[in-house]
């Protein structure tokens, strides 16, 4: 997923709670769905960016390449920019783009 064409806030908003136990019916439940959602965000995140920038890694680091590295700079300036994990995962499970599965709910009505 592209998480840089998402339109989401990038500052916290107030929100109605009712919304939140909609497809759980439970904020708990709500809560732990997008911390683990926010993990997996933050990690694919991290994941492109270590990509990007080991492009611009070389074998003999000296200190004037360290400090006059722009292209570095910009990519890491425009990942801080993006909107947080936190505001992306929450965007999604209002948007109802999450796909939830609780196993211990479905060994409870297995029986």
């Amino acid at each position: 997923m592209d998480y840089k064409k998402i339109k989401t806030e990038s500052t916290a908003v107030t929100r109605h709670k009712e919304k939140f136990y909609e497809q759980t019916g439970n904020i708990y439940e709500t809560v732990v769905v997008l911390s683990k959602r926010a993990n997996q965000i933050a990690q694919d995140l991290k994941q492109e960016l270590d990509k990007k920038i080991s492009e611009f890694a070389s074998s003999n680091d000296n200190l004037e390449e360290v400090f006059e590295n722009r292209e570095q700079i910009e990519i890491a300036k425009y990942y801080e920019r993006l909107p947080k994990p936190t505001l992306l995962a929450i965007h999604e499970f209002l948007n109802n783009e999450i796909y939830i599965r609780n196993p211990h709910k479905e060994k409870a009505t297995d029986f």
